[in-house]
């Protein structure tokens, strides 16, 4: 008989709608079942085997798009557009234009040499070759790099739940993951963004703090996960660490950004210039703002509809300030929970108060919030809600590019419902998130773990509320 691994938790035997969902297939994992040894690598093995199954679907499904050929809007009726191929020829790659030195790109360093390291090669095959599929070429070739990020996020979620490893196939089978893996190429920044918290976890500030500045040459999101490591830090009084690692970060995005800086300067700032002006785009708080349906046939509600969208520098102004708002309630959080927040809940809730308050909110961003959301809190029934939203906003965004191109296909009031439910349900986790921190005894991880996998140095350290009231702090733990 095949020993029993006991230290890998079955996701039916705590989680309600997973042991509800298993009745399908014979019921929940009984005490006695015959489990495989290492159920850690069989996991592991079925994990990464569903990314790559749902990766290869998400292939196909761009498939039709892959070329380029896109004729009646069909890049939105068969909802498969893709960055990808639309930025190979607005980019300049079509015509060998080298990113930044030829061609100012609206991204981050390390996402526009991506696109060059892959489209240059392409086009110089291309033109040799007479007759190549040369945008299809850029897009497989992109998508099997984009592929192999997903499964290193997958890999490094396993690694960072070794006694959970189950939570990794809510990534690998997550309908947004689905819809949006190659609609641009956010999973090189989640990449970054996953392995810069399993490094914390390891003590590894170093890693940490290259992997962060390297995921901000990517996307610059990934820089919000400083925050959580900052009031973290404050609260176990380990502020020296986390600095050491911020001076880290920001010394590896100026190494990689500093040589095109001194180049392409112009060009360069090409990124920041397009998001300081951009308006406030589809489907955001903003834009629900000013679109929901009221009583009347009127649209939009105050103080939304008492100024206007289009004026950049206050939308910019009023985003900034909530989002700064929505960090000192995280602040807050920190101060007030009886127990020290786990760090993976805290960037969650950062991302999400960025995107929320954010005047663009594009499909793929879901992307940055999914593994955080994995780690933060892998419980099935808010998340498997959330996803059903993602699939609503995809499909009538796609819907709404159709009605703003003269083909309608539903009432605006369709989108903004959508969006809506999207915004609703990211809140929705948001607040089972802060119930979990206020009421740890809620947090399934903590019941696993008896601290922080994500934790580090913050694990068994001082905690700034037991030093004040002249209580023990646990032992440190051993390094």
């Amino acid at each position: 008989m095949t020993t029993v691994d006991a230290s890998v938790q079955a996701p039916s035997g705590e989680d309600g709608f997973v042991a509800g969902a298993s009745e399908f297939i014979g019921g929940p994992l009984g005490r006695h079942a015959v489990r495989p040894g290492n159920r850690w690598a069989m996991v592991s093995a079925v994990v990464i085997a569903l990314t790559c199954a749902m990766f290869v679907l998400h292939w196909a499904q761009k498939s039709d798009c892959s070329n380029g050929q896109w004729v009646k809007l069909s890049e939105y009726r068969h909802a498969c557009y893709t960055d990808v191929v639309a930025l190979y020829f607005q980019e300049g790659l079509v015509d060998g234009q080298v990113p930044y030195a030829d061609h100012a790109v609206e991204y981050p360093v390390l996402t526009g040499a991506f696109m060059g390291v892959v489209g240059l090669p392409v086009h110089a095959y291309a033109k040799a070759n007479p007759g190549t599929d040369e945008y299809s070429l850029y897009y497989n070739v992109t998508a099997f790099l984009l592929g192999v990020c997903a499964i290193a996020i997958v890999i490094g979620l396993l690694r960072m739940r070794r006694l959970r490893p189950w939570d990794a196939v809510m990534f690998a089978v997550a309908p947004a993951f689905l819809l949006t893996a190659t609609i641009n190429w956010d999973l090189l920044a989640v990449m970054f963004a996953v392995f810069a918290l399993y490094a914390w976890g390891r003590r590894m500030p170093v890693l940490t703090g290259i992997l962060i500045g390297l995921g901000a040459a990517a996307k610059f999101w990934p820089v919000f996960l400083l925050v959580p490591l900052v009031l973290l830090g404050w609260r176990a009084r380990r502020l020296g660490d986390v600095f050491f690692t911020v001076s880290i970060a920001v010394l590896s995005w100026f190494a990689i950004n500093l040589p095109v800086m001194l180049l392409y300067f112009d060009n360069w700032k090409q990124f920041f210039t397009l998001n300081i002006k951009r308006d406030v785009d589809w489907g955001t708080f903003w834009y629900i703002g000013q679109h929901v349906p009221v009583p009347g046939g009127r649209t939009g509600i105050p103080p939304f509809t008492s100024f206007d969208a289009n004026d950049y520098h206050l939308v910019n102004v009023l985003s900034y300030l909530l989002f700064g708002l929505g960090l000192v309630g995280i602040a807050l959080l920190v101060y007030l929970a009886p127990r020290r927040p786990r760090v993976a809940q805290l960037a969650f809730l950062t991302v999400a108060t960025f995107l929320v308050f954010s005047k663009v909110w594009s499909q793929q961003y879901v992307l940055w919030l999914l593994p955080l959301a994995i780690l933060a809190r892998p419980r099935w029934g808010a998340f498997v809600a959330w996803q059903c939203a993602e699939i609503c906003y995809f499909f009538a965004f796609d819907g709404e590019l159709m009605r703003a191109d003269g083909n309608p296909i539903f009432p605006e009031g369709v989108f903004v419902l959508a969006a809506t439910l999207r915004l609703v349900t990211v809140l929705v986790l948001c607040g089972f998130i802060v119930r979990d921190i206020m009421r740890p005894e809620h947090d399934v991880v903590l019941a696993t773990y008896d601290d922080d996998p994500e934790g580090g140095v913050f694990n068994h350290a001082e905690d700034r509320w037991e030093v004040m009231a002249g209580l023990a702090a646990p032992k440190p733990a051993s390094a």
